[in-house]
């Protein structure tokens, strides 16, 4: 329903008018069942006329257009053969307003309290939610922000979605909370620092890992966490160990032995608290158990923080220089973490209108996902089917093609999806069988009678690194 004056692009910039022809500008992207080979792209040559199995090639969504809305079928539906079955892939570029991203954050710094607004450029597009082991989660999108607020909030959504799902570095704000730049598959930055690494696990945990490492090297250990801090001689693993006791006094709330919660409020300091000091967690000693001299190690679940005390005649905690015996035990925290980094999960609901660009009985798709009989893919890489109604999925955007997102003004997203199954379970599915193309004519260049546009090209991509291929015994539904 736009126009588009000849000569120019449309507002989404994905569809041109040519001659009065409508044309979809990006190509066509079709995936080559090869990691490392130098590839030749469909562009730059002509189909020689071989052949071409689907253990080979794969059609994506990427570039393909779409019939939306779907009372015709999808532009694509292809006939292949892998490992000797006849396979059928519906392919379409679907329009989404039920769509955001779950964004894992790999960091214990405190970014903001669980439901604080989530911002780009100043307007509320998704919130906080929980923690998780070492990463921090938001929740962005969703049709509430692209069309239940004012137009400025659905634009933003839409833009920061969308350079999100493209793999562009976003910059984003939390009330009350951190600044943050984000990318998938990059490290994150909080305000204005770089993430390097994930912490190696809770406080209690880090004290488990390392307590064989640690006995006879310094006589009390305690792990900075904003969720469970932990300490050393009260622990369980020091007791298994014989680790005595030292007189130690945690000011926080006591869980299990030696086990603490709440020592301190979130931050960005030591452990993800908003300690710069980590002696603020200790009460005073206890007198005929502690003694003058006893060695503390204090340290953070990622080794970015530690310090070195002993106890003076008063029992007071002094600070020293690191000895050169518990360097190794800090480096070998650091060297557990895993790197940082921000992972995107585009998640979007399939079951509107493009149902019917694959059959003509909608929610036969439907079932057919959810008994697995269907496999379902975005770009050709491989998503996570939420049980339950619906074609709810998710999928991690760095394994798709690069510039696999459009939008339309709607607002809304445009991403790929393809829907792969056997031949025979398509056409009892109801499949647009009359629409069927083989394989060898869609990478020639050949397009559906149904579709009212043409493309600009083709281009091809190799699957990415340990992607599994999305036909065939190795593709993961």
């Amino acid at each position: 329903m736009c126009y588009i004056a000849e000569g120019r692009a449309g507002a989404c910039d994905r569809y041109a008018n040519e001659g009065g022809e409508l044309v979809r500008l990006d190509p066509l992207t079709i995936l080559e069942n090869r990691e490392d080979v130098p590839l030749v792209s469909f562009l730059d040559r002509e189909w020689d006329g071989d052949i071409v199995s689907g253990d080979e090639a794969f059609i994506t969504a990427v570039g393909s257009g779409t019939t939306y809305p779907d009372y015709k079928p999808a532009p694509f539906i292809v006939a292949s053969k892998a490992a000797d079955a006849d396979m059928i892939t519906v392919v379409t570029e679907g329009i989404f307003s039920y769509c955001g991203a779950k964004v894992k954050i790999d960091t214990d710094r405190h970014l903001g309290s669980e439901c604080a607004w989530v911002r780009a450029g100043g307007e509320v597009i998704g919130h906080v939610t929980t923690s998780e082991y070492g990463s921090q989660m938001l929740s962005l999108g969703g049709v509430n922000h692209l069309t239940g607020g004012s137009k400025k909030e659905g634009r933003a959504t839409c833009s920061a979605l969308l350079a999100l799902c493209n793999g562009e570095s976003v910059a984003l704000s939390i009330d009350n909370g951190a600044e943050l730049e984000i990318s998938a598959g990059q490290a994150p930055v909080v305000n204005g620092q770089r993430e390097e690494r994930m912490r190696v696990g809770c406080g209690s945990a880090t004290v488990g890992m390392f307590a064989a490492q640690w006995k006879g090297l310094v006589d009390e250990v305690v792990v900075v966490d904003d969720h469970i801090t932990g300490v050393m001689s009260e622990h369980q693993a020091g007791k298994v160990i014989g680790w005595p006791a030292t007189g130690i006094k945690i000011n926080g709330r006591r869980s299990t032995p030696g086990r603490y919660f709440q020592v301190a409020e979130p931050g960005t300091g030591w452990g993800g608290t908003d300690l710069s000091d980590p002696l603020e967690i200790l009460g005073a000693w206890k007198p005929g158990i502690a003694w003058p001299g006893l060695s503390l190690l204090m340290v953070s679940t990622t080794g970015e923080h530690a310090a070195y005390f002993e106890l003076n005649e008063e029992l007071v905690p002094v600070e020293k220089e690191m000895p050169e015996r518990l360097l190794p035990s800090v480096r070998r925290i650091e060297e557990n973490c895993e790197p940082s980094l921000a992972s995107v999960l585009f998640m979007a609901g399939a079951g509107g209108s493009l149902r019917s660009g694959v059959t003509e009985n909608p929610v036969s798709l439907t079932r057919s996902v959810q008994s697995r009989l269907t496999r379902v893919t975005c770009g050709g890489a491989p998503v996570m089917i939420w049980p339950g109604g619906g074609i709810t999925f998710m999928s991690d955007v760095t394994q798709m093609p690069k510039n696999a997102f459009g939008y339309v003004p709607t607002p809304a997203l445009v991403a790929p999806i393809e829907f792969t199954m056997a031949r025979a379970d398509y056409q009892a599915l109801g499949g647009h069988m009359d629409y069927v193309m083989p394989l060898e004519e869609a990478l020639k260049g050949v397009t559906g009678r149904q579709s009212d546009h043409r493309l600009s090209g083709r281009r091809s991509e190799h699957r990415r690194t340990g992607a599994p291929w999305p036909i065939g015994k190795d593709a993961k539904a």
